[in-house]
């Protein structure tokens, strides 16, 4: 894939707009029509936008209906791939045992829906580590990074030396923190991605 999909030369485009009512929470839909789709629609997520693909000889009504459609059928496929909190919280034990010998032990792993600027959280004092609903579809090792990014945490409250000496355990901390950075620059969020240096 393009490192720019939705600036693909020769793409026909449509300037993004607000998902219908009853939408999946994604914040932009984008409709790209094409001479060469004879009859299939398909539609896929990029960070926060949906890019729904469908045939240029469609009406505008059908567009509407079938961007409905497909928004309907993203949100199904995704919940049955996001993880509730249990599961949450036996992965980032496992995770634990696998990269701090265990010694990471959180009393609460749990999705929250009120973090926007930050892909986690932990209140060492607690035991506690939130992350944010916006990570659920992507890929399992940035979840992982940004679980380990935390349990860190319990461990070492900071981001000095012995912080990051713990994280290197984990093969993927560059690629996990080159594709938050990407969806940040993507999504023009504020740029606050877990394991910033200068944090």
């Amino acid at each position: 894939m393009s490192a720019d999909p939705l600036h693909r030369a020769g793409a026909p485009r449509r300037a993004p707009s607000s998902p219908p009512p009853g939408g999946t929470g994604a914040s932009a839909v984008e409709v790209r029509r094409s001479t060469r789709r004879r009859r299939t629609v398909s539609a896929y997520r990029e960070g926060d936008r949906t890019i729904v693909l469908i045939p240029a000889r469609m009406s505008e009504a059908e567009e509407r209906r079938w961007v409905g459609v497909m928004l309907d059928k993203l949100a199904a496929q995704e919940s049955r791939r996001v993880l509730g909190d249990d599961e949450l919280a036996a992965r980032a034990e496992r995770l634990s045992a696998q990269y701090f010998e265990g010694r990471a032990r959180p009393s609460s792993v749990r999705w929250v829906t009120n973090q926007n600027t930050r892909w986690g959280s932990c209140t060492p004092s607690e035991g506690s580590i939130r992350l944010s609903h916006r990570l659920q579809g992507m890929p399992e090792y940035v979840v992982d990074y940004v679980l380990l990014h935390e349990l860190a945490h319990l461990l070492v409250p900071g981001h000095g030396p012995r912080f990051w000496r713990l994280l290197e355990a984990y093969p993927r901390t560059e690629r996990a923190r080159g594709y938050l950075e990407g969806v940040v620059a993507a999504d023009r969020l504020p740029p606050h991605v877990p394991g910033a240096r200068d944090e």
